[in-house]
């Protein structure tokens, strides 16, 4: 075996985390290097203009206004952008078995906007477009088939195996693989995990109405429904991406159902807020489960985005609570480069650690509190959710205080 090529810090998972954290640490001058299994022309290719369902990925994520600032913080913005993205201005929740109904309004905050949604490769593909400006050395179009222990001969260094035998080595290797993260299987990092007993089903809908840049979301005791507003090249309003999330059971009988019989099951879900569904587009459904990493750190290694956590999709988080990582590893390691400090100092790992891990729990915790309070049918719970949410409407500085949170106005 040749000696491991070495970098300062390795990024193992090319996605929205792994790409925007890879380009910030090499903007403040470390040596970086980026492994990502596809390769980097199918990633920059340029998607075909959306004139049908079929030509939007069903894969959305709801970017906060705190996960744009950093991707303008890293000019990778501008290029993100370049490709379709819808701003939201207003969020309508609703509780589809009483009357209580809550509505935040941008105009509210003195924002622009909520949030954007945008479908997760032109995140991707505007952050690929940015690293191409950059130093980070990218090894694309490759796997990682093995995790490399340091030792006495690699100075401590640990790093990873390629299938193609390469062997890369760094001071600080962090994963961005994913919800089933090899590299934290394989250093003995435990998560703590368990099964909604749900799953989410993804796909694209043409409306008969516009969805009036607002996100809409109706929750039922088997499980939420989102509306998600999407914007075609052409200005089309019409398109909306669905995340509908309900019991194993319930969700298979949905996916088995033609497109004409769905498209009448999710007018009736929405309550047809939009109208008649004109069309969908092939569905998909994912099981929903929720896991935790017990430590985001080991010995020169951490870990970011879903590597981490996975949270339930109700609220839309996930990607945001990935780009919160992505800031928080960002600081220690801006301030560990400053002071002289190693990438992979305890100090610096545990104190990322220590912000994140509270934060992400907070969240989780949260999300899944919703999602118990709205299964739940007993009447007084349905009477006090509903109260407590029309109370809530009424309650504008509270009700921007939460809305303020959410889009990280204070992050």
């Amino acid at each position: 075996m040749s000696e491991p090529r070495t970098f300062d810090i390795l990024v193992v998972g090319g996605g929205m985390v792994g790409s925007a954290l890879a380009l910030g640490l090499s903007r403040q001058g470390w040596h970086v290097g980026l492994v990502e299994g596809s390769e980097r022309q199918a990633l920059l290719a340029a998607p075909a203009p959306a004139d049908c369902v079929e030509k939007f990925e069903p894969r959305v994520s709801a970017i906060s206004v705190a996960s744009q600032r950093l991707l303008e913080d890293l000019g990778a913005w501008p290029a993100i952008t370049a490709g379709r993205y819808c701003p939201y201005q207003t969020m309508t929740v609703w509780d589809g078995d009483g009357t209580g109904r809550i509505q935040f309004d941008a105009a509210e905050l003195q924002a622009r906007s909520l949030g954007t949604i945008m479908e997760n490769r032109h995140i991707v593909r505007g952050l690929f477009a940015a690293l191409a400006e950059s130093a980070v050395e990218l090894i694309d179009g490759v796997n990682v088939s093995g995790w490399r222990q340091g030792d006495s001969r690699s100075g401590g260094q640990h790093g990873v195996d390629l299938a193609d035998g390469t062997a890369l080595a760094a001071d600080l290797v962090v994963a961005a693989d994913g919800a089933h993260s090899r590299l934290r299987q394989w250093v003995g990092l435990p998560t703590r995990e368990w099964d909604y007993e749900q799953q989410a089903i993804v796909c694209t809908v043409r409306t008969t109405q516009s969805h009036r840049f607002t996100a809409w979301q109706r929750f039922s005791p088997t499980g939420p429904l989102a509306f998600l507003p999407l914007l075609a090249e052409n200005g089309d309003e019409h398109f909306c991406s669905i995340v509908w999330s309900q019991d194993t059971e319930e969700a298979r009988r949905l996916m088995a159902l033609d497109d004409t019989a769905f498209a009448r099951e999710l007018e009736r879900a929405i309550e047809r807020e939009l109208g008649a569904v004109e069309s969908v587009s092939r569905r998909f459904a994912f099981p929903l489960r929720q896991r935790h990493a017990k430590n985001y750190i080991a010995p020169g290694f951490a870990l970011v985005g879903d590597a981490a956590h996975t949270i339930h999709p109700l609220a839309g988080q996930g990607a945001n609570l990935g780009y919160g990582d992505v800031r928080a590893l960002l600081d220690e390691l801006s301030r560990a480069r400053k002071t002289g400090l190693s990438a992979a100092d305890e100090l610096v790992l545990a104190r990322y650690q220590r912000r994140r891990k509270a934060d992400n729990l907070t969240m989780m915790a949260a999300m899944e509190g919703f999602k118990q309070l709205f299964a739940r049918d007993e009447l007084p719970l349905r009477w006090l959710r509903n109260t407590g949410m029309r109370w809530l409407n009424q309650l504008g500085p509270v009700k921007n205080r939460i809305a303020a949170e959410a889009m990280g106005l204070d992050a």
